[in-house]
């Protein structure tokens, strides 16, 4: 896989992996890492939100009442 920058974000990333003592690689790798374990935490938050939602939905109707 080739990984496209624009110029900005490659020299943003450049000048924070000096900052940090770190490659642009491992930056890179974290950012992969972070959006990937995120977008799990919202699919196991919508899965159990419907789940719920519909174990208690004349509760949650109650409720709107």
């Amino acid at each position: 896989m080739n990984l496209r920058l624009r110029d900005d974000q490659q020299e943003a990333l450049k000048i924070r992996a000096e900052e940090e003592g770190r490659s642009m690689h491992a930056i890179v790798l974290q950012a992969i890492d972070r959006y990937l374990d995120q977008e799990a935490d919202r699919e196991t938050v919508r899965r159990l939100g419907e789940k719920y939602a519909k174990g208690h939905a004349d509760l949650l109707r109650r409720l709107g009442e």
